[in-house]
């Protein structure tokens, strides 16, 4: 295992032990210290593999250092969780209203308000923030090795001035399973945008369709009459439409209430040139002219849709939305995949659709424990509202 460029170390010993084997936790700048096939073990299940975090890392997002805490052990990667730094604005979930445009003129005057220097395990650009654990790893272990990696990753971020410590959306299995770490690690929960997601377990889209109310079928076989006017193309890279894909991507971007990370035209790029046979993006046209983009990756089980970039003057038209929905039902079936999970957000209509939901949570600290009983007292106003809206 390579040495970080970062050598934060801290290190754990069984008391019991005969010989002493010390983990340790080793915080690193880039995951190509780490290496594909010793992150990959850690995360066998998981769609947004390394591939996906290196494109991510690679693509000059403005205003995020990535890193990739570790507990390595005898030279071995035992448990990972990849973590960013950034500044962040507490007022970044609220909805738009009176309270955040008063914020936003406080800000005029005052930079800095609200504004917090975080350091947060989890990626802003993927679907979870969750541990990966070597295979051979007890699961009796688990727990510990979490614990010592959220302790590893508090001192680095003290050391880096962070007063603010986050986990960004852990779902809600790894909620239940690691209760103990966060409480004994002092950190307060609130509420995050839960996933979408689908099983694939019927045979057709015919039997699918039966699934759904009588209602929704039928605006669906409607909806699904603009196939006749739409070319559908699915590609594995974006050869000269990359310009197009990323004027879809500022319309689209342009319309959502939360804007946090801003992709760039690398992140597209990258995603298909890291992760080939993992990625292909579909393009949607009206004649010559391209409509929408869904860059989707997978791990030959699931299907994750990771942006749907679409021209809404002219995309909501042609039912855009509904078409790249039962696009990729049709891939799941054609590719034997289980599962197609379609993300945060948009949830009215995913539900209609036949969708259910798991919970995330975010998880916080401060150092300053005044300011942490603050934030817990506040943190109702910054949860991500879970209101179920139409995004069609």
């Amino acid at each position: 295992m390579p040495q970080p460029m970062h050598d934060h170390v801290l290190q754990h010993a069984p008391v019991s032990a005969k010989i002493a084997v010390v983990a340790q936790t080793r915080i690193f700048e880039s995951i190509r210290d780490i290496g594909r096939d010793a992150w990959d073990k850690c995360f066998a299940d998981e769609a947004e593999d390394y591939g996906c975090l290196l494109a991510i890392e690679e693509a000059g997002i403005a205003g995020f250092a990535f890193r990739y805490v570790t507990v390595i052990e005898n030279g071995q990667l035992l448990a990972a969780m990849p973590a960013f730094l950034t500044d962040y604005q507490l007022d970044t979930t609220l909805e738009e209203g009176r309270l955040r445009q008063i914020l936003r003129r406080i800000r005029q005057t005052f930079s800095r308000f609200l504004t917090l220097k975080l350091a947060c395990l989890g990626s802003p650009c993927t679907e979870n923030g969750i541990v990966g654990f070597h295979p051979d790893v007890l699961e009796r272990r688990k727990a510990d090795l979490y614990s010592q990696l959220l302790s590893g990753f508090e001192h680095y971020a003290k050391a880096n001035g962070c007063s603010l410590i986050g986990i960004k959306d852990v779902p809600e299995p790894a909620t239940n399973a690691f209760a103990t770490v966060f409480s004994d690690h002092e950190f307060a929960g609130i509420p995050g945008l839960p996933t979408a997601w689908l099983d694939i377990d019927f045979d057709s889209i015919e039997i699918y369709m039966l699934r759904l109310s009588s209602g929704t079928r039928k605006d669906m076989r409607r909806k699904m009459k603009s196939f006749d006017k739409i070319r559908v193309e699915k590609r594995t890279d974006f050869a000269n439409l990359l310009p197009q894909v990323m004027a879809l991507y500022h319309d689209t971007r342009n319309r959502s209430e939360w804007q946090f990370e801003e992709l760039t035209s690398d992140y597209f790029s990258g995603i298909l040139n890291q992760m080939q046979g993992r990625s292909f993006c579909t393009f949607y046209y009206a004649g010559d002219q391209l409509l929408a983009a869904n860059l989707m990756v997978h791990n030959g089980n699931t299907l994750i849709d990771k942006f749907f970039c679409m021209n809404s003057a002219e995309g909501r038209a042609y039912n855009l939305y509904y078409l790249s929905w039962f696009t990729n039902l049709r891939h799941c079936l054609d590719h034997g995949m289980k599962r197609y999970q379609s993300g945060q957000a948009y949830y009215e209509n995913k539900i209609r659709l036949g969708s259910q939901l798991t919970r995330n949570t975010m998880y916080f600290k401060h150092r300053n424990p005044v300011i942490q009983w603050a934030l817990r007292l506040a943190s109702p106003l910054f949860a991500a509202d879970e209101t179920l809206k139409d995004g069609a």
